[in-house]
């Protein structure tokens, strides 16, 4: 049996010790350490980042160790951790979220033609969208964590697609998103595909992170070369 909302988990080789099991952590401790903030065994995104959590010890998560680098109000998004929550933190949200990896390939660019990178001035537009399609954590700063494109009609910002976390050989596709008015013409997957050929380029592997219960995201990565690796849980948690 798989979870339900998508397709059996096709293991793809990696690493028995491979950053993907703690990708958060990997993440914020190596190469995008400068983007974080923390202490201990417990890191995050910076202000302004997407408000992911990420702990050395993933099933036992010190949030005590975060005191001094969160505030009241404050939500963010943690991997992996189940159990109650801590004092101090109240739990928001409580869901599951598929790991898709796609094997190394050699993979031709796509014509770019109606992308173009996302700037400082696009960050207002991004938000926006983000904000009602909800794509996952996004945050006003999150386009500095890699390459951003977008499509745009006319002046308006109608799709995006970016990268976010990076460890060892991986790099992850994020932000992927489109406006319900310019839905059912491709843009999620010319901007996927773009973003695929530019990272392979790179000697780089890709990876994603996609909401369990989202079939239909789940089919567009697998037609575009992903394999489920994962289904682990997510929550969101509000610091009191």
């Amino acid at each position: 049996m798989y979870p339900a909302g998508g397709s059996p988990l096709h293991r793809i080789a990696v690493s028995a010790t491979s950053p993907l099991d703690n990708i958060v952590w990997h993440a914020l401790t190596g190469a995008q350490a400068r983007f974080a903030v923390g202490c201990g065994g417990a890191r995050r995104f910076a202000p302004g980042f997407s408000p992911i959590l990420g702990f050395e010890e993933r099933l036992a998560p010190d949030f005590s160790a975060l005191q001094a680098f969160s505030e009241s109000g404050e939500s963010f998004y943690c991997l992996h951790w189940t159990g109650p929550p801590p004092s101090g933190w109240q739990l928001e949200e409580d869901g599951a979220v598929r790991q898709m990896l796609r094997a190394p390939t050699e993979c031709q660019e796509p014509q770019a033609a109606g992308l173009r990178p996302l700037a400082n001035g696009d960050v207002g537009q991004a938000m926006a969208l983000a904000r009602l399609t909800r794509p996952g954590p996004f945050g006003p700063r999150t386009i500095e964590l890699g390459e951003y494109f977008g499509v745009f009609e006319g002046a308006r910002l109608v799709a995006m697609a970016g990268e976010r976390m990076a460890a060892g050989p991986y790099r992850e596709i994020s932000g992927v998103c489109t406006h319900p008015e310019a839905r059912g013409r491709g843009f999620a997957r010319r901007l996927v595909a773009h973003l695929l050929a530019r990272q392979s380029a790179r000697g780089l592997t890709s990876f994603l992170h996609v909401m369990d219960d989202n079939p239909g995201a789940i089919h567009l990565y697998e037609s575009l070369g992903f394999a489920s690796r994962s289904v682990d849980p997510v929550r969101v948690v509000r610091r009191l």
